[in-house]
């Protein structure tokens, strides 16, 4: 067999073990994260919570997150992702559980509060697993294809969150409640198959034949070689490198529009009038359809095309027209079409941003970069829903909140124009010199 078939071969069996597991997991802790959008069309009036108080417990997820993030990192190189990985998962299904139970807007706080505290480390620790297993030349649209799953988690979460909204009274329990506990119960279960799923490193993976471990062993030795004289490998070196910090922010004012349409978008569709919860929820799969597809081909023609910065730039503006549409639509229908191109646009950024990274980071610095960017980057996830809901308790309406999304669209399509070349030149020289 040649050495190009032989490593075809190997990186299709790496991905078809890994990936479909890893997204899974993704899966599950999209609808995790997110679930509160659906269960506020209910706890909302139950517990009393005005608009700006549910948009902070829908962000304070997102300040524990960042907390933790790093720490989180760090113990999955020095223990391994096969023990932590686990133990993260198995933690925020109970935290999901228990939020079944929270009484009052305090108690709201601190549960999600500890939910992302739980997930730190979660997202960036998978990357990081990646850049273990995957060869550079198919990580990026490994990482889309991965990245694609929290747009599939919210076309099936939706339906299936507001369906659970139904089932209230079950056991003497309110809907919210049951949907809580429903969908907590599938992270603890997966927590315990992964301990038992995943491998640390190539050299152990008893499901892969001799000739393939001594191949991607070889593969992954050089491409570390060229970022280590090239890039970075040190944690120092990735906190003082201006790429980490620029990457973060970008994604900072990314997420800031993600996040504030996935936690607001099932309250922004009933706005419409006249629709049941169930209706909302079959709705709100839609935008997020359009976010898969536009995700998955978006990437490829940035595959084909070499480029990722005048494609991440290309879809931020078409964000932020769409986001400036919907905040001045002239009926219900035509806000729907501006939710479904912004999904469309914001999602189709998500792989390129999250494979960026990867050109230029190796070993601790790989693990302590990717957990910094994330860090910063999330923090979006507490602005975004946060403005929604101080901006809609003051004006009533949704229409300057998407004003002040289309803001954020903007600012991420000139930082990444601040980018230069850095993603070309850099995956150019290293697979030079990894062939």
């Amino acid at each position: 067999m040649s050495d190009q078939a032989l490593g075809s071969q190997t990186t299709r069996r790496v991905i078809m073990r890994l990936v479909p597991f890893a997204m899974l997991l993704m899966f599950i802790n999209h609808i995790d994260r997110s679930n509160i959008s659906y269960a506020a069309l209910q706890m909302n009036a139950d517990l009393g919570l005005t608009p700006a108080i549910y948009g902070f417990a829908a962000g304070i997820f997102f300040l524990g997150y960042v907390i933790f993030e790093i720490p989180s990192n760090l113990v999955l190189v020095r223990v391994g992702a096969r023990r932590w990985i686990p133990r993260i998962i198995i933690t925020w299904g109970a935290i999901v559980i228990a939020m079944a139970w929270v009484n009052s807007a305090a108690s709201l706080y601190v549960l999600r509060f500890l939910l992302g505290a739980a997930e730190a480390g979660f997202l960036p620790g998978i990357l990081y697993y990646f850049s273990l297993w995957i060869p550079m030349r198919d990580r990026a649209k490994v990482v889309s294809i991965f990245m694609s799953t929290s747009a599939v988690s919210n076309i099936i979460g939706a339906p299936l969150s507001t369906g659970l909204l139904s089932l209230d009274g079950l056991f003497g329990l309110r809907g919210w409640q049951c949907l809580f506990i429903i969908e907590g119960l599938p992270a603890i279960l997966l927590g315990v198959v992964a301990w038992r799923y995943l491998t640390d490193k190539p050299e152990d993976a008893s499901w892969l034949g001799d000739d393939q471990k001594n191949w991607l062993v070889e593969k992954l030795r050089a491409e570390r070689a060229v970022k280590e004289k090239h890039g970075l490998a040190t944690l120092k070196q990735a906190f003082l490198d201006w790429r980490v910090w620029l990457i973060g922010l970008i994604g900072f004012a990314e997420i800031s529009v993600n996040f504030g349409i996935v936690f607001w978008l099932p309250q922004i569709i009933k706005s419409f009038g006249g629709l049941s919860n169930i209706e909302v929820g079959f709705l709100a799969a839609v935008p997020y359809m359009c976010g898969v597809i536009a995700m998955i081909l978006w990437a490829r023609h940035s595959d084909k095309s070499g480029d990722r910065k005048w494609h991440i730039v290309i879809s931020a503006f078409v964000s932020a027209a769409a986001l400036l549409f919907l905040g001045s639509a002239p009926g219900p229908v035509w806000s729907f079409i501006g939710l479904c191109i912004t999904a469309a646009a914001v999602w189709s950024i998500t792989g390129l941003y999250f494979s960026l990274p990867a050109d230029f980071l190796t070993g601790s610095a790989a693990a302590g970069g990717y957990a910094l960017i994330n860090s910063i980057s999330v923090a979006g996830g507490f602005v975004g829903p946060t403005i929604i809901g101080i901006v809609r308790d003051r004006t009533h309406s949704f229409q300057g909140s998407m004003l002040t999304l289309a803001g954020f669209s903007v600012l991420a399509a000139f930082l990444t124009m601040l980018l230069g070349n850095m993603r070309r030149v850099d995956a150019r020289a290293t697979l030079a010199s990894a062939e």
